[in-house]
């Protein structure tokens, strides 16, 4: 695993929210990064239908956002805007997926796109657009 990979999973085992949620890294590329989260009766928006809160499926998204940028070599990374659209409520009892990519990089800022799914991939939960610091390694 190269430097930019390894330093993609600390980011996430590092990070309290991630923990918490049990955000799981499943993948991760050049400028990728898949990061799923189990359902939790903890994490659940609304008890009468057992659907989890919109702020846990943000957070994932956020979280694998970031993941991607990291793995482009960048030192740290810091969300800048992330705009979120929700389409529709996730099945309770599935395990959501968010799968991120860097579509253009500057020097300074990465912007992503990332989709949340649960069991059904072919019907998003929520897509977004985001941007992100690329804070480059010292001595690069």
């Amino acid at each position: 695993m190269n430097d930019a990979l390894k330093q993609a999973r600390q980011f996430i085992e590092a990070i309290p929210h991630s923990r918490a949620l049990g955000m799981e890294l499943e993948s991760m590329g050049d400028g990728t990064a898949t990061i799923s989260m189990p359902y939790d009766t903890r994490f659940v928006g609304d008890p009468a239908t057992g659907v989890i809160h919109g702020g846990a499926v943000s957070a994932l998204m956020d979280t694998a956002s970031g993941a991607a940028v990291i793995t482009l070599s960048a030192a740290a990374t810091a969300t800048l805007d992330l705009r979120i659209d929700y389409m529709r409520a996730a099945t309770p009892g599935q395990r959501i997926r968010a799968r991120a990519e860097c579509y253009h990089v500057t020097r300074s800022v990465a912007f992503v796109r990332v989709t949340a799914t649960d069991e059904d991939e072919s019907r998003p939960v929520a897509t977004a657009t985001g941007a992100f610091t690329v804070e480059q390694p010292k001595g690069a």
